[in-house]
């Protein structure tokens, strides 16, 4: 990988490692298809059925989903998407892209401990962050160039930049969001494993970016804050 001088991954070699278990585990690099996070959500609301008699098909309309808007219940239920009180459909748009595992999830729950209950309860899921392309191209915005900059600087805690070891045909920097991390269910129909990794030093950088910005500070005894003041002086 090429990595500029002035980012972090210059000074922690090497960044990716290749392990061709395609394990669930942390640092694991992965494809899935995650939501596009707005500022404020859409709802589908449901307007009826086609026909009075036609349980399995309905009319929508969309609309934003406004924290204090009241959910009124549709006078006719479709059979195909119950809906219980204070329940809405959300609409999202979704890309399929490569994330980062940020956790491979909890303890298994037995068995016993889940019959009769909803499956939602209790089905496993990870958590993951997504990256999102940061090179402009004739369909895609891309980053700012000095925006692009101050990242690969290591000067926002929900944002880092890196170049992934995946083929792709218009990219070659791609940004993390740590502020976008979110849950995925645990299924091999929901996640695409790679063959790569962070190494043991990235990801160390990588939990001591995280906790940098879910703690608002960096650890002056981290890895990552030395790193950040040595290509500082570049």
């Amino acid at each position: 990988m090429n990595y500029k001088e002035d980012s972090i991954q210059y000074f922690c070699y090497p960044w990716w490692v290749t392990d061709n278990s395609t394990e669930i585990s942390r640092g694991r690099l992965i494809w899935a298809f995650l939501p596009h996070i707005d500022q404020i959500s859409y709802r589908l609301v449901m307007e009826g059925r086609k026909a009075a008699t036609d349980h399995q098909s309905a009319l929508f309309r969309m609309e934003p989903l406004r924290i204090n808007s009241s959910q009124k219940r549709n006078l006719l239920p479709v059979a195909g998407v119950p809906l219980f009180k204070g329940e809405v459909l959300i609409a999202s748009k979704a890309k399929k892209r490569p994330a980062i595992i940020v956790s491979a999830g909890g303890e298994e729950i037995s068995n016993n401990l889940r019959i009769g209950k909803p499956k939602w309860q209790t089905s496993p899921a990870i958590i993951v962050a997504p990256y999102y392309g940061a090179d402009k191209g004739t369909k895609k915005s891309g980053l700012n160039t000095e925006f692009n900059k101050r990242i690969r600087k290591g000067m926002y805690p929900q944002y880092m930049l890196d170049i992934l070891p995946i083929k792709s045909r218009n990219t070659v920097e791609s940004f993390l969001r740590l502020d976008h991390i979110q849950p995925l269910g645990k299924h091999h129909n929901s996640i695409e494993s790679t063959e790569h990794r962070l190494s043991a030093a990235a990801l160390n950088i990588f939990d001591e970016w995280l906790n940098w910005l879910i703690y608002g500070e960096l650890d002056p005894n981290s890895d990552l804050y030395y790193l950040k003041n040595e290509f500082s002086k570049l």
